[in-house]
């Protein structure tokens, strides 16, 4: 008798014998034949813009919303804050952005801001920068409409009068203020006089905008803003700087914002 031992295959060497021994079958059904992969399906919008978000049993789920990203989904723009590059930059970004999503539908632009000055009246940006943005309003195809809420001073007041004819709007406690540029110049005498050329040209060039905003001649836009001049909302309408004042919800210009159906 052979006692000989015979040591037992590891577990997965006939499972792996069997499947090399077996016979493999291919498909010989054409490309077109095969079923196609499902694609993966984007996210709406509002579910792009509030990233990590998820939904259970009809329940949103995750952090809150990207606020301006969600204005901005409903053609709103705000502006509170003054007129430095970096503001300048994103608005003329998003106007540029909500042209070419839609043409047609206007584009809300809200005005809380003083303009290239600080609270204290110092300068802290150039003209040039509200200049950019009053160009692009006038550039773009879709209609601005514009609101005063709580402050539109110096050339943020230019902004404000440079909407949409009929659709230059301020709530009833927000305050209007004329005034012309300002700025500091050091240095070589030379250089403040080329200093003092260019805000005089800058000076110019927004009371000019002003006055075709207003309907007025241009020396009375500058002999109104040699001082700082405030307006409240009637008296703005009266100046022509805005057509109308709000004074409840019912005159508001939209519906409910869109996506707040979608939360």
């Amino acid at each position: 008798m052979n006692s000989a031992f015979v040591a037992p295959a590891p577990a997965g060497a006939l499972a792996s014998s069997f499947l090399s021994s077996a016979p493999r079958t291919v498909s010989r059904l054409p490309a077109a034949a095969r079923p196609a992969r499902a694609a993966a399906a984007l996210p709406p919008p509002t579910a792009q813009m509030s990233q990590g978000a998820s939904n259970y049993e009809g329940a949103r789920l995750g952090p809150p919303p990207d606020l301006p990203s969600l204005l901005l989904h409903n053609r709103i723009i705000y502006l509170g804050m003054p007129l430095v590059p970096a503001v300048t930059e994103l608005i003329i970004a998003e106007m540029l952005y909500l042209q070419y999503e839609d043409a047609d539908k206007p584009i809300i632009l809200y005005l809380n801001s003083t303009g290239t000055s600080s609270a204290d009246g110092s300068s802290v940006g150039f003209e040039t920068e509200a200049f950019a943005i009053c160009d692009t309003m006038n550039y773009i195809k879709p209609p601005v409409h514009t609101f005063c809420v709580g402050q539109a001073f110096g050339m943020a007041a230019m902004l404000l009068a440079n909407g949409a004819k009929g659709h230059r709007s301020a709530l009833p406690n927000s305050t209007v203020m004329l005034h012309q540029p300002r700025a500091g110049a050091r240095g070589q005498a030379s250089d403040i006089a080329i200093k003092a050329k260019e805000v005089l040209y800058n000076r110019r060039q927004a009371n000019e905008i002003i006055a075709k905003a207003c309907g007025k001649p241009v020396e009375e836009i500058e002999k109104d803003s040699m001082r700082s001049r405030y307006l409240s909302p009637e008296q703005a309408k009266e100046y022509g700087l805005i057509d109308k004042v709000l004074n409840s919800a019912r005159d508001l210009p939209v519906a409910a914002p869109s996506f707040m159906k979608n939360l």
